[in-house]
């Protein structure tokens, strides 16, 4: 079973409408241990990425990918411009060309993106940052491809574990971006990139769920 590319379409509609409807949760997070800004812009950054599909929507999917990134870098600030910018920009590397996805495709997608992101934030699982969302995930996801489950299947799979990883950042002490300046009074937040992490996957499987 594989996933179209108008359900692709879809799913960055719907990371769209998570960013909006959670951008003052995300904010209120990032306000504790941040800049107080993660879900503004997030939620500009996918209001630009919603301004620029209608342009890339008869393209491949990597392209489709590939432009989501670029209206990231462009639109949102901080850290997460590129690092939301780079995860997508993998995305469309792997996906360059298609019109469809497998299971093998968002295997490979989820640990390019994750490979990518480490790399730009130079950020490893137990830090306080994204990477303790988006790591399982990928992880849950291969494993369940593995046993040859649907699509759907394996992104339950990753959404729960994306889900165990951002909560498993409330009571870690934050080493990366501005939180770590704050020391032992990091704990017990949740770590906003961790949480809008895994609105992006949360998004994907809604639309499968559809």
């Amino acid at each position: 079973m594989k996933v179209a590319k108008d359900q692709i379409v879809a799913m960055i509609k719907e990371m769209a409408i998570s960013m909006a409807e959670n951008k003052i949760f995300l904010t209120e997070l990032d306000s504790a241990i941040g800049d107080g800004d993660h879900g503004i812009n997030m939620d500009r950054g996918f209001r630009k990425v919603l301004e620029r599909l209608p342009t890339v929507v008869d393209k491949d999917i990597g392209s489709i990918f590939k432009n989501v990134g670029m209206s990231l870098i462009s639109a949102v600030g901080g850290a997460a411009g590129p690092l939301y910018g780079t995860y997508f920009m993998e995305f469309g590397k792997v996906a360059e060309g298609k019109e469809e996805l497998s299971n093998g495709d968002f295997k490979m997608m989820l640990a390019a993106g994750l490979e990518g992101i480490k790399r730009r934030g130079k950020a490893v699982v137990g830090e306080k940052t994204m990477v303790d969302a988006l790591e399982p995930a990928a992880e849950a996801f291969a494993v369940a491809a593995a046993e040859d489950k649907a699509p759907l299947a394996c992104f339950q799979a990753a959404v729960a574990a994306a889900k165990k990883g951002k909560e498993a950042t409330i009571p870690m002490l934050a080493k990366k971006g501005r939180a770590h300046y704050l020391g032992e009074r990091s704990i017990g937040h949740q770590d906003p990139g961790a949480t809008s992490s895994e609105l992006v996957l949360r998004s994907m499987l809604k639309v499968l769920e559809s």
